[in-house]
């Protein structure tokens, strides 16, 4: 089914996962807990996948190193809060300082590890995983080896009541600054020349190269906002954890990548919607069938490629 040039099947299995789930968890308040859980956790997912997958998309770089990003904009995010009081007013400085950071660094680290490697994926894996490695050490060095707590501002503690319905302020937090990402993302590449430029490098880079652009420029732009909202990411994912540490992203890249090839390569709403359904199907089946939870994601990634090989909104031919 689509509107236009839309596919509405993806948007139409997220509902009907939703409403199914309604059946089966069957009491309405908890059934609105674990949604609004769900999709706040998608929507951390999202922020911290979303430039992995323009990277991917565009650039065809299978960068292993992604969850350094993640870490260093959570230890970032520990010292700013520390300068500027730990309150709530403190967490946009802390936020932009990560983003900065990580963003600077995704610049160092497309120039001097990603560049040489350019169409190589066997070395980009092998060079981008020693990249990591070294890194985590790089930060016991400057942060120490010990575990940072990062707790949350007393704003977003506690939860907002609903006569039986309890939602986290944090996670409803979480989901604001998730949508506003998402429609300033969707503004910028339906919206602007520098998005059109991005779509059309994602779909044929050499096209883009012979109208004159230099696609360098942009791959380096590109990288560093994935960088950057990866260290966005890791300052939303260290304040839901309230705690930092140099190997916090290992687990979370392994996620990231399931969204990414679940969403398809490229595509910022099929990484929008891969993420939601990730964090909505772990959450339901987590509280359904607690097993399940432990296998959900490779489960619903197999059965996405075996409907949609190049997942959900595919705009790349890799």
């Amino acid at each position: 089914m689509r509107i236009g040039a839309f596919d509405l099947i993806p948007v139409l299995l997220l509902a009907g996962v939703t409403l199914g789930a309604l059946a089966l968890v069957g009491t309405p308040s908890t059934w609105i807990t674990l949604t609004v859980a769900g999709l706040a956790m998608g929507l951390l997912i999202f922020i911290m996948a979303s430039g992995l997958t323009l990277v991917f998309g565009l650039m065809d770089v299978m960068n292993f190193a992604h969850g350094l990003f993640i870490a260093v904009g959570a230890y970032v995010a520990v010292s700013a809060m520390k300068w500027f009081g730990g309150t709530l007013a403190a967490l946009v400085p802390a936020m932009l300082s990560a983003m900065l950071v990580a963003g600077l660094l995704g610049a160092i680290f497309e120039r001097v590890i990603i560049k040489p490697v350019y169409g190589q994926h066997l070395k980009q894996i092998l060079i981008t995983t020693g990249g990591m490695i070294v890194a985590e050490q790089l930060i016991h060095v400057i942060w120490g080896p010990d575990l940072l707590p990062l707790a949350r501002p007393e704003e977003l503690r506690g939860a907002l009541v609903f006569g039986d319905v309890a939602l986290e302020r944090f996670r409803l937090a979480t989901v604001v600054v998730g949508l506003a990402i998402f429609a300033a993302m969707a503004l910028t590449l339906n919206r602007t020349k520098l998005g059109l430029l991005i779509r059309a490098g994602v779909e044929n880079r050499e096209m883009v190269e012979a109208l004159g652009y230099r696609i360098r420029r942009l791959f380096l732009g590109v990288f560093m906002t994935g960088s950057a909202l990866a260290g966005l990411g890791g300052v939303m994912w260290a304040l839901y954890r309230e705690q930092v540490h140099a190997s916090m992203s290992d687990d979370l890249t392994v996620l990231i990548f399931i969204v990414v090839i679940i969403g398809g390569l490229g595509s910022i709403g099929g990484c929008f919607i891969g993420a939601i359904l990730v964090a909505m199907v772990a959450n339901y089946g987590g509280f359904l069938v607690p097993k399940l939870a432990l296998v959900s994601n490779i489960l619903l990634m197999v059965a996405i490629l075996m409907w949609r090989p190049r997942g959900l909104y595919a705009v790349t031919s890799r």
